[in-house]
């Protein structure tokens, strides 16, 4: 007969493998059957949303104010999209989950920058998903109005990337 301290130890032993095996290969669920021992290692992934800001609309002001107004952010990165509250031109989102790249490889020169004017089905970035890269094209002949979002910045399903103008 075995030892059953031993079985247990190399059970453990054994849960602790498969739970190495989920960290370093980013998977969810193992499950590993010797004889009549069956294990299963799950684990959670749990994504905290980003807390939400609005912006204020700009109230009237009836006398001039002596403080200055705080520096606007450059034109290729802007604040939060969820705090803009109107933008002109069109809206080019994102058709997949992944990663936004502005250039084509790292220190290149970017793709688009605001004022280029660019043809339907140019390339305006890139975005990485599941280790491919997908060219992301204008949809038709326009301006580079606004760039919203960074380079090697993650981004979702329908998120706006790029805003052109006719």
């Amino acid at each position: 007969m075995s030892d059953p301290k031993k079985a247990d130890a190399s059970d453990a032993a054994l849960v602790r493998q498969l739970a190495d095996i989920l960290r370093e290969t980013e998977l969810t669920e193992i499950e590993v059957e010797r004889g009549d021992l069956k294990i299963k290692v799950k684990r959670e992934i749990t994504v905290a949303a980003a807390p939400v800001t609005y912006a204020a609309a700009p109230q009237p002001m009836a006398a001039p104010q002596a403080a200055p107004a705080p520096a606007a952010a450059p034109a290729s990165m802007p604040s939060d999209p969820a705090t803009i509250v109107a933008r002109a031109g069109e809206e080019v989102k994102s058709p997949m989950v992944g990663t936004a790249y502005l250039s084509p490889a790292p220190g290149a020169d970017a793709f688009i920058k605001p004022g280029d004017k660019v043809k339907k089905g140019q390339t305006l970035l890139i975005v990485e998903a599941m280790k491919t890269m997908n060219p992301i094209t204008s949809p038709r002949d326009g301006v580079v109005s606004e760039i919203l979002v960074g380079d090697a910045q993650p981004v979702e399903f329908g998120e706006p990337l790029i805003l052109l103008e006719a």
